[in-house]
C-alpha cells in the first residue's frame, strides 16, 4: 500500500460513512437503508456496541477519509475451557479503495486486536454468495471448519 492506513473505535460521526459502505454491494444494498436522515435503527445499534466492553466497532482511515469498517465482539465461552473468541463481522472496504489491501490490513488488524483480549479464536462468517470473500479469507488462513445455521427472525 502506498500510504499508512490508521486503525481506530469508530465514532457517531463516522456512521453515516459506515452504512454507506454496508449497502453499497449488491446483497448490503438488499437489506440495508443508506438514506438522509439515517434510521433510527443504526444509531441505536451504534449506541449499544460503544457502551459494551465486548464490543468495537473498527474503521480503517487513509489521513480524514473512512475506508474501511468492521466489528469485533468478544465473547467468553464455556467451551474450550472457558476460553474467549472473538467474532469479526459487517467487514466492508469502500467500493473505491477494493483490491488494495486494505481489507487483509483490516482483518489482520482484528486478529491482532483478538491475541491482545487474550482469545483463543477468531471466527467470521461470510454469504456463500459472496465466494469472492471465501477465497479472500481463506487467503488469510481462515478455514471452512464448521457448518453455519442461521434463522432470520
Amino acid at each position: 500500500m502506498e500510504t499508512e492506513i490508521k486503525f481506530r473505535i469508530a465514532t457517531e460521526q463516522d456512521l453515516d460513512r459506515i452504512v454507506e459502505m454496508l449497502a453499497d454491494d449488491a446483497l448490503g444494498s438488499k437489506r440495508e437503508r443508506y438514506e438522509q436522515p439515517l434510521p433510527v435503527s443504526y444509531k441505536k445499534a451504534f449506541q449499544a456496541i460503544s457502551t459494551d466492553p465486548n464490543n468495537e466497532l473498527i474503521v480503517a482511515c487513509n489521513g480524514n477519509e473512512v475506508i474501511g469498517v468492521l466489528q469485533i465482539t468478544f465473547t467468553p465461552y464455556i467451551t474450550h475451557q472457558g476460553g474467549w473468541r472473538a467474532t469479526i463481522e459487517g467487514v466492508r472496504t469502500s467500493s473505491s479503495e477494493r483490491g488494495k489491501g486494505i481489507g487483509t490490513e483490516l482483518i489482520r488488524w482484528a486478529i491482532e486486536r483478538a491475541r491482545e483480549r487474550g482469545c483463543h479464536l477468531v471466527q467470521l462468517t461470510t454469504d456463500k454468495q459472496r465466494e469472492d470473500s471465501l477465497r479472500f479469507y481463506e487467503r488469510l488462513g481462515f478455514k471452512a471448519s464448521h457448518e453455519g445455521l442461521k434463522m432470520k427472525l
